[in-house]
C-alpha cells in the first residue's frame, strides 16, 4: 500500500543549481537572478513523495517486485542481497511548470535558472526522503542502498508504467505519465533503492 509523506523544503543547494544551469561562476547578476527565482519559488513549491515497500523476489533471469518484471543489471545490481526494496515517486508540483512556462516567454534566463532550480529541488527532495528512509531503517538495523530510476543504466522507462500503477501516481501524487512515458509535472522522479539487512 502506497505511502505519502509532505516534507517541509530541503536545504537549497546554490552550487548544484548553477552546475545544472551549467553556469561556472556566480557573479553578482547571476547571484540576484538566482536569489529571485528562490524567492519566487517558495510560493508555488510543495514537497511531496508517495511509496511503498516491496518484497523482492527472484527468478533465473528477473527481478520481481509486486507488477514489476525486470532483467534489468542495473535493477539487479542496486537490490542485490536485498529482501526488500523501496519504490517511490517525489514531485515539486504542477505549479512550478506554470511557473517556468511563465518566464520561458518573459525571461529565458530566469526561465533557464528555474529549471536548473526545480531539478535542484527535485533531486533534493529525494535525498530528504531517502535520509528519512534510512533513519527509519537503523532502527530494524537496515539500510537504504543507492537509488536508480527508470531511464538510467539499462532501466527501461517502460518502467515508469508499473510504478505509476503501483504507487497510483495520479489520483494520489497528482503526477501523470504520458504516451512517451514523461511526467508532468516534469520535476518529478521515480525511483527504486534496494533494502539491506546490516
Amino acid at each position: 500500500m502506497m505511502k505519502k509523506l509532505i516534507f517541509d523544503e530541503p536545504v537549497i543547494n546554490r552550487k548544484e543549481i548553477l552546475r545544472y544551469a551549467r553556469v561556472k561562476d556566480e557573479i553578482p547578476d547571476i547571484s540576484a537572478l538566482l536569489n529571485e527565482c528562490i524567492e519566487e519559488a517558495r510560493g508555488v513549491l510543495v514537497y511531496r513523495v508517495g511509496y511503498a515497500v516491496l518484497p523482492v523476489q527472484r527468478t533465473d533471469n528477473e527481478m520481481i517486485l509486486d507488477v514489476i518484471h525486470t532483467s534489468s543489471n542495473t535493477v539487479s545490481k542496486a537490490i542485490s542481497h536485498c529482501d526488500e526494496a523501496v519504490i517511490f515517486a517525489a514531485t515539486i508540483g504542477t505549479e512550478y511548470d506554470r511557473l517556468i512556462l511563465r518566464y520561458s516567454r518573459l525571461s529565458p534566463s530566469k526561465a533557464l535558472l528555474l529549471q536548473a532550480l526545480g531539478a535542484e529541488r527535485v533531486e533534493s527532495l529525494c535525498d530528504a526522503f531517502c535520509q528519512q528512509m534510512n533513519t527509519e531503517l537503523r532502527l530494524e538495523e537496515k539500510s537504504l542502498r543507492t537509488r536508480v530510476s527508470p531511464g538510467y543504466g539499462d532501466i527501461s522507462l517502460t518502467m515508469q508504467k508499473e510504478i505509476f500503477a503501483i504507487l497510483d501516481c495520479e489520483r494520489k501524487l497528482g503526477i501523470t505519465l504520458n504516451n512517451d512515458l514523461m511526467m508532468t509535472p516534469t520535476k518529478s522522479v521515480t525511483a527504486i533503492a534496494g533494502i539491506r539487512k546490516n
